[in-house]
């Protein structure tokens, strides 16, 4: 019996951008918890942390619809570029903000900034979308990405708590930052799986936040969201208060296997 999943990367150029795009949305599941981890290490205050970690995870909330949207009206690669180019500077100045002891509202402001990283895993998908629009493997290639954007959340916090604890505190958000920009080099520079632009489309209808559905489950991912982040800040506050820092890289990673687990 063939295996579905090596079915669906016989479309060619498939196997590039899906490792391409691994390593670009890597630090997705990084850079939050690279932050409390970071500013734990860095000022020794958890609300801060929080306060920063939660500051970016807002402002891209709001941003990465739009840059979505300017992705469809104008391409991939016209707007994923100089999207990254703004997060990785934005990161940049985070981590200096850090490492220089600039004063909270400077770190408030980059994590804002930082909040432009677009949404990597949507940007892979309308890829897929592409190449199997109405065929079964279409399904298949959505089972696929949600079975990978689990094993990113079970590495990525390994590599930013453990990167921050053992060598320094900016080093978990630092490889995070490199991971983008060469996961979207790679990404962008497979132009052969890249959508076309739909003119029909650009313009066509209003926000899909309007739609009840999408409200309802705006809704149940912001409550999903609050556990996830609290989840993140307390299991790095009780690792270091057992003496144990890096210990929260497991337990976080643990959290994240048993949701691919159920899934």
């Amino acid at each position: 019996m063939p295996n579905p999943y090596r079915e669906i990367f016989r479309a060619p150029g498939s196997v590039r951008f899906s490792a391409a795009g691994f390593i670009a949305r890597m630090p997705f599941s990084m850079v939050t918890i690279g932050i409390v981890t970071m500013l734990s290490q860095a000022r020794g205050q958890y609300w801060l942390a929080g306060g920063v970690a939660a500051t970016f995870a807002l402002a891209n909330a709001l941003i990465a619809p739009q840059i979505s949207r300017l992705v469809d009206r104008h391409g991939q690669s016209k707007v994923l570029i100089p999207a990254t180019f703004a997060t990785v500077v934005a990161l940049t100045g985070l981590m200096l903000a850090t490492r220089l002891e600039a004063p909270n509202w400077v770190l408030f402001l980059f994590a804002g900034l930082a909040g432009l990283t677009p949404s990597m895993m949507a940007m892979v998908r309308a890829r897929w979308t592409e190449i199997y629009r109405d065929t079964p493997h279409l399904r298949t290639a959505f089972a696929f990405e949600s079975v990978v954007d689990e094993v990113i959340f079970m590495l990525g916090p390994v590599i930013a708590i453990g990167l921050s604890v053992v060598w320094f505190p900016e080093a978990g958000p630092l490889a995070a930052t490199i991971l983008l920009a060469v996961g979207m080099a790679l990404f962008v520079a497979q132009r052969a799986t890249e959508p076309p632009v739909h003119a029909h489309d650009a313009g066509a209808g209003g926000s899909a936040i309007r739609l009840v559905p999408v409200q309802i489950i705006a809704l149940l991912m912001v409550a999903l969201g609050v556990v996830f982040g609290t989840a993140e800040v307390t299991a790095v506050a009780f690792a270091e208060a057992q003496g144990n820092k890096a210990a929260a890289s497991l337990a976080l990673a643990a959290y994240a296997a048993g949701s691919f687990i159920t899934g």
